[in-house]
């Protein structure tokens, strides 16, 4: 019989913590799980190795007499001796694994004589998987709060989406994912939200910024002009010779912030303001008189 790397059959280097064991045990384990693959010999072989592995490195008198011993497992006999009161402790109180079918190589049955370890007991029992699910919402939507009822893998979902989720965000409802197997608890739904702004508003966080367009005359008179806000209309004072690119800040106007009901960002509203085109020849002759008023 040859010997086995029970570290290179987890993946896992040789100064391996235990925390490092169990975790690239679990993640083999559930992979080659035979619930998952029916009627698949070649993963229940996986299966029974990855066992038999973590059998050994998860029990630290198995992994010391293995670390020791090494490809000399044959001259493990005086310390074999040492550990068989222990081993017939286990086998009176009834402890071994849970999966049936888990027999052990013949290597392991030389240097370990088949006792099943205490510590592998309940391993068998993996969470369910994940699932994975996109939630698209308008920008108006995310404004404010409301419930939806949707099915991810034949399964109905009603949620509460709170206001103010951003896009790319990502909530996770504990459990809804797939059942656990052999008892152990089931997944979790990860949804991640895609916002579609087709509205005039820039979103940053709680803030939103707007851009509007400004006539000339308005720019340079002054006067009022009727904003639409996701809260409603509201009207602005344009003050006489307003500039470019000058800006106002529309307080509470803004973004609702996420899951406090009540609180708002603001509204940075940016003038653009536009020249006429087309001028007629009275209009013409107005802007040389003001040119020359400038001079």
């Amino acid at each position: 019989m040859s010997f086995i790397d029970y570290y290179k059959t987890l993946g896992i280097p040789k100064n391996a913590s235990e925390k490092d064991i169990k975790k690239a045990y679990r993640k083999l384990a559930r992979k080659y799980h035979p619930d998952l693959n029916p009627d698949n010999k070649e993963a229940e072989l996986k299966f029974k190795q990855i066992n038999e592995a973590n059998e050994v490195l998860s029990n630290p008198e198995n992994r010391k007499k293995y670390d020791t011993y090494g490809e000399n497992w044959k001259q493990g006999e005086a310390y074999e001796q040492a550990q068989q009161q222990q081993q017939r402790q286990y086998r009176q109180q009834g402890r071994q694994q849970q999966y049936s079918g888990a027999e052990y190589s013949d290597f392991f049955e030389s240097m370990f004589g088949g006792a099943g370890s205490s510590r592998t007991q309940g391993f068998n029992s993996f969470k369910g998987e994940d699932f994975n699910a996109e939630l698209k919402l308008s920008l108006k939507d995310a404004y404010t709060s409301q419930q939806q009822v949707f099915t991810v893998n034949g399964k109905k979902i009603r949620l509460t989406i709170p206001a103010g989720v951003e896009n790319g965000q990502v909530i996770k409802i504990s459990g809804k994912g797939s059942e656990g197997y052999n008892g152990g608890p089931n997944g979790d739904l990860y949804i991640k939200f895609v916002i579609d702004n087709h509205t005039d508003y820039k979103r940053d966080g709680k803030h939103l910024y707007q851009t509007v367009d400004l006539d000339l005359y308005t720019a340079m008179l002054g006067g009022e002009i009727t904003l639409d806000t996701l809260s409603g209309k509201v009207k602005l004072k344009i003050k006489p010779e307003t500039q470019n690119d000058s800006k106002v800040k529309l307080k509470g106007k803004g973004f609702t912030v996420y899951k406090k009901d009540g609180q708002f960002g603001d509204l940075i509203v940016t003038y653009k303001i536009i020249t006429p085109t087309n001028l007629s020849e009275k209009e013409i002759e107005l802007f040389q008189e003001l040119q020359k008023l400038r001079k």
